[in-house]
């Protein structure tokens, strides 16, 4: 986060294809965390449930946000 209230350098040389990308790499990577999660609820580990739990959260968030930037349909703005 920038703290000098100065406005961030953005280059919007971004292409849809990236985007898309990256979404299915983040829902791959979802994916794999629930399974991470379902694994360590059945060998007890609850440090480890906690941080597929959060990981997989933070990824959910990020996927809404892509899915938004691309247009799809049905998704709300990420932040309500």
């Amino acid at each position: 986060m920038n703290t000098d209230n100065q406005v961030p350098h953005r280059s919007y040389d971004r292409q849809w294809d990236e985007i898309e990308d990256m979404l299915e790499v983040a829902e791959e990577r979802g994916v794999e965390w629930q399974s991470w999660f379902e694994e360590c609820r059945d060998n007890s580990d609850k440090e480890g449930m906690k941080e597929a739990a959060r990981n997989y959260k933070a990824l959910q968030g990020v996927i809404k946000c892509l899915k938004w930037v691309l247009g799809e349909e049905g998704i709300d703005h990420p932040l309500e």
